[in-house]
């Protein structure tokens, strides 16, 4: 015995022509919501007469959901019917002042708020906005996620959770020290023939000077293994390692030829920069001037070496970066130079070789010397 589908006491969808054209129009399309292209066959299979079943069936969906397509057509017109209804809680806007007192919270550090940490995380900023949100007056933002505070965070570029490092000018003279430096470098930029001299002829050389402490003198427990071709691209390296002290060079670098004057002590103390000082006065003709461009570490102006600079008077001539401007001296460049070369990765046996390898790095640079220049006169907007 066949059973014969139930026929349905549903009243027929009237629809007019230009209806019934725009929704076979979306059923065929490719590009609309799949919800609207799926609620569009189910109304027009329903106009030709088929079935709940047959429709759910050719649909790929269950006959619920035809249920409520066709009787929300039925009651509101085919248009409503392809849409989803509002449902859910009546989401609360979010106003322009909202948005500003979110800004002004990610400004202020959590620990003034009487909070433990130091910075905001997107978690425990938006935690603290749902606290407070209703008494201070943005209801708006009582149930506020974290996606919804970063949005506002990134409209205005705030990134509470980073810390971004800068040096304050504590240097009363900072713009004086740091023109006369420049000039200093403008002089060396214009390159005379017959080289820089002072007003009575005598010859200058400039130098710039720095230490680079802490280089640290680290053994390994194993030996590298070397790469293998195919199977390991890189060196093998134990993760332990064995401390044997540190190093301070002590270098300076002359910023006409290159040269690189160095020492490598245990420590950079008045004697060690005396010694260096000593090592630049035997390298330069004994008639010329040398003039040092350096910061100032008490190593550089002790009572030491001032006694050992009374010694040769005319002989040395300083000329100071300002505090907190060690970016001024060119010689930096030179330490980051050596940072990325002899020194990446490198492993000693004992400290003497640490001393050893730094020292033949430095013969390599003065084998082929780069000359350091400033080019970025304009850039300072300094009057030169």
């Amino acid at each position: 015995m066949w059973l014969v589908p139930k026929t349905s006491q549903r009243a027929k969808l009237v629809l007019t022509s230009e209806q019934m054209e725009a929704l076979a129009q979306l059923a065929r399309s490719r590009t609309a919501p799949h919800r609207e292209v799926q609620r569009a066959r189910m109304l027009c299979h329903y106009q030709e007469g088929r079935t709940f079943t047959e429709i759910a069936a050719l649909t790929h969906t269950t006959r619920r959901l035809v249920y409520e397509c066709v009787d929300r057509a039925l009651a509101m017109g085919p248009q409503t019917a392809l849409h989803d209804l509002p449902h859910g809680k009546e989401e609360h806007t979010i106003l322009p002042e909202d948005k500003a007192w979110v800004v002004h919270l990610a400004c202020t550090k959590p620990k003034e708020l009487e909070y433990a940490a130091e910075l905001w995380t997107r978690r425990t900023l938006a935690e603290h906005i749902r606290k407070v949100a209703q008494p201070s007056g943005h209801p708006g933002l009582a149930h506020a996620g974290k996606a919804t505070v970063q949005r506002i965070l990134d409209d205005q570029e705030i990134k509470p959770h980073r810390i971004r490092y800068y040096l304050e000018r504590r240097d009363p003279d900072f713009e004086a020290k740091m023109c006369q430096v420049l000039l200093v470098y403008r002089e060396l930029s214009m390159e005379p023939a017959q080289g820089v001299r002072t007003p009575e002829g005598r010859l200058v050389f400039t130098v710039s000077v720095d230490e680079k402490p802490g280089v640290q003198a680290i053994a390994n427990t194993a030996a590298d293994l070397p790469p293998v071709p195919g199977e390991h691209p890189e060196i093998g390296r134990d993760y332990e390692y064995k401390r044997m002290g540190t190093a301070s060079i002590l270098a300076g670098l002359d910023l006409e030829d290159g040269h690189v004057t160095a020492r490598v002590e245990r420590r950079h103390r008045s004697r060690e920069f005396i010694a260096l000082l000593k090592d630049l006065d035997a390298h330069y003709p004994a008639e010329a001037v040398i003039r040092v461009v350096l910061d100032n570490h008490s190593a550089h102006i002790s009572k030491e070496t001032r006694g050992y600079l009374a010694t040769r008077p005319n002989r040395f001539c300083y000329v100071h970066t300002p505090t907190h401007g060690s970016w001024l001296n060119l010689v930096e460049t030179l330490f980051g130079k050596m940072a990325r070369t002899f020194l990446r990765g490198m492993r000693v046996a004992f400290w003497e070789e640490l001393r050893e390898r730094i020292l033949k790095g430095i013969t390599e640079i003065n084998a082929a010397p780069v000359v350091h220049r400033w080019r970025k006169f304009e850039a300072l907007e300094v009057p030169l």
